[in-house]
């Protein structure tokens, strides 16, 4: 049996992958760090968390990825400079978020997957459920965020939870794909999961994106996966265990996504947010 925790306190974000889509500028700068406005795509995936309820971030790095560290903390030479200036109010999000949240860190040695990422997090996690996000999939919600809209589900399930969204089925090669029967509307329980699938062995057109929450078995699942589509540890397969035993349910959420690990979603996302500033 589980241990049963209602809350969901914690977010786990994997940020160690090098950004190769976005070279040169990721050579010195994280990807995770790229802006949207002002504002780093991290933020905007911890200030989600938040919405959602959790206070403690875990995030798994890589080498070259000190400005994430440095931005979820204390400036002192910088605040002193603007203290009592204009400029200040623009630093008050993250001084808020360095106030209200607990950061911790851990390196991924080794690029072998999202699958393996989530796994060298267990550390930071330990057995509870927990959130996790994908910064360069930015949503964007006119209600409840949509980790807030995931975690009303998982008091509801208490399973693993995957948001997903259709997809043209011409791109199904870019995401895992899953299949199953729905529950209530919005809401299916997952009986098949494929990672990246050409489209005519698609299970449907109904993508995973950058949103989960999961229970903590996931960990001894993943330590047991074996590597699969492009010699990496997938999620998806480890998730498909759970999904053989009824544990996971995908979710239709509510919002608009950005796929802003691609130059043309990080442009698309740059003029949506930029216009809904001006409004």
């Amino acid at each position: 049996m589980l241990k049963e925790k209602t809350k969901i306190k914690k977010c786990l974000f994997p940020a160690a992958g090098y950004g190769t889509r976005f070279l040169p500028v990721t050579k010195a700068i994280p990807k995770e760090m790229l802006p949207i406005l002002t504002k780093p795509l991290l933020q905007y995936g911890v200030e989600e968390a938040r919405e959602a309820g959790m206070d403690t971030m875990a995030i798994v790095t890589g080498r070259g990825k000190r400005a994430i560290e440095d931005h979820f903390d204390r400036s002192y030479e910088l605040e002193n400079q603007i203290n009592g200036t204009s400029k200040e109010i623009l630093m008050k999000d993250v001084r808020d978020i360095v106030k209200n949240c607990t950061f911790s860190y851990t390196r991924q040695g080794e690029m072998k997957g999202l699958g393996h990422a989530i796994w060298t997090g267990k550390t930071l996690i330990g057995d509870e459920p927990f959130a996790v996000l994908l910064a360069d999939d930015l949503c964007d919600n006119d209600g409840d965020s949509v980790l807030t809209q995931m975690v009303k589900l998982y008091e509801k399930y208490k399973c693993s939870i995957v948001a997903v969204e259709e997809i043209p089925l011409k791109d199904s090669n870019k995401y895992g794909v899953i299949a199953g029967h729905e529950e209530e509307e919005g809401v299916l329980r997952v009986t098949n999961m494929v990672e990246k699938p050409e489209s005519k062995d698609a299970p449907s057109n109904l993508a995973i994106i950058g949103r989960y929450i999961l229970t903590p078995d996931i960990f001894d699942i993943l330590e047991e996966t074996k590597p699969g589509k492009g010699g990496e540890i997938q999620i998806t397969d480890a998730l498909l265990t759970q999904a053989k035993s009824g544990g996971v349910i995908a979710y239709k959420f509510k919002g608009k996504r950005f796929d802003c690990g691609s130059v043309d979603g990080f442009v698309e996302a740059t003029n949506f947010f930029y216009n809904k500033a001006k409004e």
